[in-house]
């Protein structure tokens, strides 16, 4: 009887076992894959690289945050939404409304093709509704890379 008893002792197996809790993060991982291209804000720019921009305003991300895009002459969007260069105006001072002073701040971030005057047009419209912090969004040179011709 006791030989029984020790046979079965020998046959509980006491290592973890790992597979299940591989496939879970395998599935996490995928699941972190597909939707973080969703996440980005805003319209997809090919902005001008800058090797002495400063570094990314962390407020530029949050949800609350105004960035104007350009991303060709004549298109114009705050956030996702398209819309005509005369109707940014209002919706940047209905979306400035109730910010305080240290969070009236709008991020503008253009095209590498789009004109000069197209960029100075919106920032005098940001300016004509009492805004006078205003970013402009570079991304910066990889270093060592030759400049663009």
């Amino acid at each position: 009887m006791g030989m029984a008893a020790s046979a079965n002792e020998s046959d509980l197996n006491s290592e973890i076992n790992v597979t299940p809790m591989v496939d879970i993060m395998l599935v996490l991982l995928i699941i972190f894959m597909v939707v973080t291209p969703f996440l980005q804000q805003g319209v997809t720019v090919a902005i001008p690289r800058d090797m002495n921009s400063p570094d990314v305003d962390p407020a530029i991300i949050k949800e609350s945050s105004v960035v104007i895009s350009i991303p060709n002459d004549g298109e114009y969007y705050i956030g996702k939404d398209k819309m005509d260069k005369s109707e940014l105006g209002p919706k940047i001072e209905r979306m400035m409304k109730n910010k305080s002073d240290a969070e009236r701040i709008v991020y503008v971030k253009s095209g590498v093709g789009v004109t000069y005057g197209s960029v100075v047009e919106v920032i005098n419209i940001v300016r004509g509704q009492s805004i006078d912090k205003i970013g402009l969004v570079a991304d910066k040179k990889k270093k060592g890379a030759a400049p663009a011709s």
